[in-house]
């Protein structure tokens, strides 16, 4: 079966860092797309970043130039490095990877920045 487990999550402070890892099984991790989406309280889940099996990266411009997405193919893992995080990053962060045309989601961690 398709496994996404997200870890990482916490609270940070406005300014500060945190760093998202989501473990993979079940899909040939290589050749799929990997992505991040968010979801802010009383929000719908949005996308934030997105990276491709050749390393090809898209952010959403609410994330772009402090978020960084990357990928560790011989450990099934992709990350989500989030800089100069501020009070409206707050909200839960999901993995989702696409494999064989279908989305497959992790639990999500929470992720919560304030003073």
């Amino acid at each position: 079966q398709v496994q996404l487990v997200e870890s990482g999550g916490g609270l940070a402070h406005p300014g500060g860092s945190l760093r998202l890892s989501c473990a993979a099984s079940g899909i040939v991790f290589k050749i799929s797309d990997m992505a991040w989406y968010r979801q802010a309280p009383g929000k719908q889940r949005e996308w934030s970043a997105i990276i491709t099996p050749d390393n090809t990266t898209t952010y959403a411009d609410s994330v772009k130039g402090r978020f960084t997405i990357s990928r560790d193919d011989a450990k099934n893992t992709v990350f989500l490095q989030m800089n100069s995080l501020n009070p409206e990053d707050t909200g839960v962060y999901y993995c989702n990877a696409r494999y064989w045309s279908k989305n497959f989601w992790g639990q999500g961690t929470q992720v919560t920045v304030s003073s």
